[in-house]
């Protein structure tokens, strides 16, 4: 089976706001999901990006306001209104429990979803060790070994490897999807997304020169 390999975080409100759709055009493509949840500030500052807590005001109104409303609607994939209460929390957490799982042969999928839906919705902290194992317990999986887990040397390691590699393939935000090498930055692309898993664009990334 083809992959698609998935750069997110656990709490981010683009990868919410698509992932029931990205989770179906990876069913209906016959493609599995390599999730890679990554530590989201140190790779916006490894590739050069600012982080978004330190944009101009307007921007992030722009971008974590209207245009959140905007998706939301478009993809039917309701918000709460305005940011989650713990948003700034440190998600090393619930980043580790997902690839966690990810390493199970039940996988990620449903987890995933839970949790950024769970988060943005209804505004779950996803630092919250029972907030973690009531959700990873609504979708079927052993709770307390994957927490226990996502403590563990080799899932933090594993953590500190997606980082890396974000960083190394210019993943410059999340979500990030690579098909067959050719990498999508953001929701917007799902579209693209879609297509390539069908048929590749001309082309190659990283591209020789800018």
């Amino acid at each position: 089976m083809a992959d698609i390999e998935y750069f997110y975080a656990a709490h981010s409100a683009y990868a919410y706001i698509g992932s029931a759709m990205f989770l179906d055009i990876a069913k209906r493509a016959g493609r599995r999901i390599v999730h890679k949840p990554y530590d989201l500030t140190r790779g916006l500052e490894g590739v050069g990006s600012s982080s978004t807590r330190t944009r101009p005001p307007h921007v992030r109104a722009y971008y974590f306001g209207r245009e959140i409303d905007r998706w939301s609607e478009h993809r039917n994939a309701p918000v709460m209104g305005g940011m989650p209460t713990h948003h700034r929390n440190d998600i090393t957490l619930p980043n580790c429990l997902l690839i966690a799982a990810s390493q199970t042969p039940d996988g990620a999928d449903a987890l995933s979803h839970a949790l950024l839906e769970e988060h943005w919705l209804r505004d779950a902290d996803l630092a919250d060790r029972a907030t973690l194992a009531r959700l990873a317990g609504s979708v079927g999986l052993d709770a307390e070994a994957l927490l226990d887990a996502a403590v563990s040397a080799p899932v933090r390691a594993q953590y500190e490897a997606n980082t890396a590699e974000a960083i190394a393939r210019s993943v410059f935000g999340s979500p990030t999807y690579f098909v067959d090498g050719d990498m999508f930055y953001g929701q917007d692309h799902l579209e693209l997304v879609e297509r390539a898993c069908r048929q590749p664009y001309k082309g190659a990334w990283p591209p020789k020169a800018v």
